[in-house]
């Protein structure tokens, strides 16, 4: 080739190996000429060509960058853009690419080349893009983490949690399952972790969710046993998680599936199998050994909420007489156990509660005399099969299942109180030297002695023995009840006393310049005893509920109503309240029976009684799980003492709770709040979201998310001439986040349900866009996934006026970034709901691909 000074020299004798093919001889001479070229313009063009030999030699890294430099020169050099272009496609940079070819096709608008190549990555970037987002992709990515060997724990932790999150939504249930994922989830069961175990049971529900026939198939892959036997493990976590699948399985196979399968309806409509199969395992649950105290309590749990009617419309209640007939004896056998006794069933201190309660929902849901009858049968023989003159631990077996009885359907323990021997037995265990003996024996006559007639018998046999028992036994418990039971005609005494160690008497505010005034005047000033001191008061409570005060309590509340005056009540209602200012000890109340106790005094008795009632209802309500702490029907009954506190005249902390609480009951399902809609609790709830106080305001705001479902309330925000629906949108640019957060939630369910409300948001305050872009710019993952939801809404409500609009802000910016991160559990949610948004403004034709992640 010889020694060449010129760069011209070299840059035209290149353009000759070039042409000749003798590609690497070029990329020589231009790579010389580059060193010794001083002209700009020169060096561009031999850039230019040495790209053009990078692209032959298939180095498209090379060829973007000799592109780039040639560009740097000249912007408009459509050569150098071109090739560039074509280097940026096979990096798989389609974004890129296409900006160039659009910059091309924009200098020289008629060249076919360029125009054909603007068609052709516009079309494959809007594929990769849909590829990228699909539900396939990421199924398969997952399964590839997870099936990964040599994959690190926390990938693969993060990736199980991602199958969680699609198997939320149905099309990526189906992949999952598609994509022979049942076996994985298996084996993932098979790990034994805990946070392993709880992301595969979590994936199966959302893969059971509303799909009948896929249930159905999983249900015979996994197996009801094995399922039976994750919820059995001592782990209160996965406990529930596998109660949750259950439940998710039961509304798939009883109703909650609205598919229309036709051809293969015939394979997946009989479901009775399946369904009689869970049945059956869940009874056997209740009193195997081999089952934890957690999967105990979900076991019965979910026979509570599956097994009787929900509708007693309803006439076919054969799961209620299967359960009686195949479960009955095992539910009372939970009963009869004692925990001071060996060779006990696990249980935890809610289990015996949750028994009475099923036994109760089970005998509510009979319908004839003859049905009633046998359960009392079966009952009876139990309770008789148990007593042994040589075996004191069966008696008091016997008698704690009676104790269970008397706390669900009293009207059947009540009974079997009345036969012979029964309450002869109680006394006698009285009497028993062995504590176990007297705790069960006090706890069943509390529980019996309720009529009157009962309390007679023990007065005229067993009023001595208990004297003996509360003077010689040192434990607390005992002694509580043995007060209790022995004369029901100290109700007042013992209430006065309870009021008086809880300090929960009425005090009168004295001002403090009036004491000055009394004591310059050398009258007598009452000054507080050093024990009415709230360190003091809160150490009495505890010790109180530690000896069983409630359990005291829930049985005085049932005693007649000659004995039980208003101003009794009225007490009880006070000492309630006391014992519920903690809200650590608000689980003991419920788990003994407060909740429901509660109830009468909120709705009978003198107006300063049914207010306290109601405030402790309230505390309870506000932190507790309704459905335990009020089970059945008597859940309904405790709305309206709460609507009450929400009148002017009672003062903030009672306002506060009862939102608080309502807001939990909200939560549970339609009839709750509808039943809250009928005591006309919603101008008040939206009066207090008007309140200058925070706390109120942000727990009414609250209550009012959970409403908006409601179609009653949606229409009060399409009404006009209000400034409903101004105030949420304000309320969502407000500093504090869990204000924001409800105000925005309610919002995002407000524009999805209603469309209008959508376009009629943008018109109540010239703020909105920017309060929206401060919502899907919130560090808050939840704040921010209600902010782009209704975006969502907005593009999804035919308004092409107001979607165009939205889009040609800078909320089109943030969706791409937010829409480009990479998978996250934590953020999860966020980023799907990003990407919708984008790919829904695709469809809408307000995008074009290469502004939106590819």
């Amino acid at each position: 080739m010889g020694e060449m000074a010129d760069p011209i020299q070299l840059k035209d004798e290149g353009n000759k190996h070039f042409q000749a093919g003798e590609v690497d001889k070029a990329i020589e001479c231009y790579t010389k000429a580059t060193k010794l070229c001083k002209d700009k313009k020169v060096l561009a063009v031999i850039y230019r060509n040495r790209s053009a030999c990078f692209l032959k030699k298939e180095s498209y890294t090379n060829a973007a960058s000799d592109a780039s430099k040639a560009i740097d020169v000249d912007a408009a050099d459509v050569k150098a853009l071109f090739r560039r272009c074509q280097a940026l496609e096979k990096l798989d940079k389609l974004d890129m690419a296409f900006k160039d070819v659009q910059r091309c096709s924009t200098i020289e608008p008629k060249n076919k080349t360029f125009l054909e190549t603007l068609r052709r990555l516009g079309a494959e970037i809007q594929a990769k893009l849909k590829t990228t987002f699909s539900t396939d992709s990421r199924v398969q990515n997952m399964f590839d983490i997870l099936l990964d060997e040599e994959m690190d724990k926390d990938k693969k932790e993060k990736a199980a949690n991602n199958l969680v999150v699609l198997a939320r939504e149905d099309a990526g249930a189906e992949r999952i399952f598609q994509n022979n994922g049942v076996p994985l989830l298996l084996d993932m069961l098979e790990t034994g972790k805990v946070e392993m175990v709880l992301a595969a049971i979590r994936t199966f529900a959302g893969m059971c969710t509303g799909h009948k026939a896929r249930t159905m198939a999983i249900i015979h892959l996994v197996g009801i046993d094995k399922l039976c036997s994750i919820m059995a493990v001592d782990n209160e976590d996965i406990a529930l998680a596998t109660s949750d699948l259950f439940q998710c399985i039961n509304d798939s196979l009883t109703g909650g599936d609205r598919r229309i399968y036709g051809k293969e309806e015939a394979l997946v409509l009989d479901a009775s199998k399946d369904l009689k199969s869970i049945l059956m395992a869940l009874l056997e649950m209740v009193a195997s050994k081999k089952v934890s105290g957690h999967g105990r309590d979900q076991a019965l749990n979910l026979l509570c909420r599956n097994v009787p009617r929900k509708d007693k419309k309803d006439h076919d209640h054969s799961k209620s007489l299967f359960t009686i007939d195949h479960g009955l004896k095992k539910i009372l056998k939970v009963c009869g156990q004692i925990p001071d006794l060996p060779d006990q069933l696990p249980m935890t201190e809610n289990t015996q509660l949750i028994a009475s309660v099923l036994l109760d929902k089970l005998w509510d849901d009979l319908r004839c005399d003859p049905e009633r009858d046998h359960y009392r049968e079966v009952c009876d023989e139990y309770i008789k099969g148990k007593f042994d003159p040589n075996d004191m631990d069966r008696n008091i077996h016997a008698i704690n299942a009676l104790s269970g009885l008397l706390q669900g359907p009293f009207e059947v323990g009540n009974q079997l109180v009345g036969r012979q021997g029964i309450m002869e037995m109680m006394v006698a265990l009285c009497g028993s030297e062995r504590e176990v003996d007297q705790m069960v024996a006090v706890e069943a006559l509390i529980h019996s002695s309720t009529k009157m007639s009962r309390a007679s018998f023990i007065i005229t046999n067993g009023v001595s023995l208990l004297k003996d028992i509360y003077k010689k036994t040192k434990n607390e418990k005992i002694k509580i009840r043995a007060l209790v039971s022995k004369d029901k005609t100290i109700l007042y005494a013992v209430a006065c006393t309870l009021v008086n160690c809880t300090n929960s008497y009425e005090k009168k505010e004295i001002m403090p310049e009036l004491v000055q005034l009394a004591k310059f005047s050398k009258q007598h000033v009452p000054e507080q005893h050093p024990k009415d001191k709230k360190d003091f008061i809160q150490k009495r409570v505890k010790r109180m509920l530690k000896g069983g005060v409630i359990s005291a309590l829930t049985v005085m509340v049932k005693a007649d109503n000659l004995l039980l005056t208003d101003q009794t009540k009225e007490m009880l209602a006070r000492v309630f309240l006391a014992l519920a200012d903690d809200a650590k000890d608000r689980g003991t109340i419920c788990a003994h029976g407060g909740g429901k106790a509660l109830i009468p005094l909120a709705l009978e008795g003198s107006a300063i009684g049914k207010i306290r009632a109601s405030h402790a209802l309230a505390k309870i309500a506000a932190v507790s799980n309704p459905e335990i702490a009020f089970p059945g029907e008597r859940i309904y009954e405790v709305v309206r003492p709460l609507v009450s506190l929400l009148h002017p005249e009672r003062d903030g902390v009672q306002n506060y709770e009862a939102l608080l609480s309502l807001t939990n009951l909200a939560g549970l399902n339609d009839k709750l709040r509808v039943k809250i809609l009928k005591e006309k609790a919603l101008p008040e709830i939206e009066q207090y979201m008007f309140e200058d106080h925070d706390h109120i305001r942000q727990a009414a705001t609250e209550c009012m998310c959970n409403l908006v479902t409601c179609k009653e309330v949606q229409d009060r925000y399409l009404e006009d001439g209000n400034d409903r629906l101004k105030l949420l949108v304000l309320m969502c640019a407000e500093d504090d986040e869990k204000l924001q957060r409800a105000a925005a939630g309610a919002l995002a369910m407000l524009t999805a349900a209603q469309k209008k409300l959508c376009t009629k948001m943008t018109l109540v305050t010239l703020q909105w866009m920017e309060i929206l872009q401060r919502l899907i710019l919130h560090d808050q993952p939840q704040i921010q996934h209600r902010g782009l939801v209704i975006v969502y809404n907005i593009l999804n409500s035919d308004d092409n006026e107001l979607a165009k609009k939205l889009i040609e802000s800078e909320i089109l910016e943030i969706l791409t970034v937010i829409g480009k991160a990479m998978d996250n559990p934590k953020r999860q949610l966020v980023i799907d709901v990003a990407r919708t948004c984008l790919v829904k403004a695709m469809d809408l034709g307000l995008i074009k691909p290469f502004t939106t992640p590819s």
